[in-house]
């Protein structure tokens, strides 16, 4: 079912405060065996289409995969990945170089993940281990994968990148976890194969949506954002 067009007032769609909705959203890699009541991705998903799009052209495709195909991929991603296969990714995400600001940015976000599970710097199976965590979408009860169309340019990104986090906000009410999972990027031929996708389908990325183990220590990782001053200028 749509939203209507005048939707009720946000408040009394989400009664919970921004400032702590917004502070407390993190992305978990360790999910409950607990799946979602009925009809709440589809709940989420409207929720987070609110979001603004340029021209109101919504760009992007949510899939959700279950049973057979899910364990399918899940499987295909690891064997590539531990067979070192390549592809050419649909779109290129990090800037090339990276500059060494960024760079110290991206070592102590990893640092922080591989503390919270106890893999040493060294330990490159404990490593390995833990990223491949990804591509079984970290058990989460929903598995989704994002897609845009091939003809949108940079701005079709940019309203599929507010969409996101629209649907992790609108998670994040509901007492919901979820995590972003860009390393699907990585093997965008693989997915499309496996999932019998058109090549106009770009594979942005994946999301896993559910209840976080509130046990795991993976969810304790944290990661720091930088100061205001890093980002705002005010000119006169």
């Amino acid at each position: 079912m749509a939203l209507p067009l005048r939707p009720e007032p946000v408040e009394s769609v989400l009664p919970c405060n921004f400032a702590a909705l917004a502070g407390d959203r993190r992305s978990v890699r360790a999910f409950q065996d607990r799946p979602l009541p009925a009809g709440t991705l589809e709940r989420l998903l409207q929720l987070a289409r609110r979001a603004p799009s340029g021209a109101n052209l919504q760009p992007g495709r949510f899939i959700q995969i279950e049973g057979g195909i899910r364990g399918r991929l899940s499987s295909a991603l690891v064997e590539a990945c531990r067979d070192g296969r390549q592809e050419p990714e649909d779109y290129g995400y990090f800037p090339q170089p990276m500059p060494m600001s960024l760079r110290r940015r991206q070592v102590a976000a990893a640092q922080a993940l591989y503390r919270a599970v106890g893999v040493a710097r060294e330990d490159r199976a404990g490593r390995d281990r833990q990223f491949e965590r990804n591509f079984f979408f970290f058990d989460a009860p929903v598995a989704l994968i994002v897609t845009i169309d091939r003809e949108f340019g940079a701005g079709g990104y940019m309203d599929l990148g507010m969409t996101l986090y629209g649907l992790m906000l609108a998670a994040q009410a509901e007492g919901l976890a979820s995590c972003g999972i860009g390393a699907l990027a990585s093997y965008p031929g693989l997915i499309r194969r496996t999932l019998g996708l058109g090549e106009r389908d770009c594979i942005v990325c994946g999301m896993a949506i559910g209840y976080a183990d509130p046990q795991a220590p993976v969810n304790e990782t944290v990661t720091t954002r930088c100061e205001l001053d890093e980002y705002f200028t005010r000119l006169r």
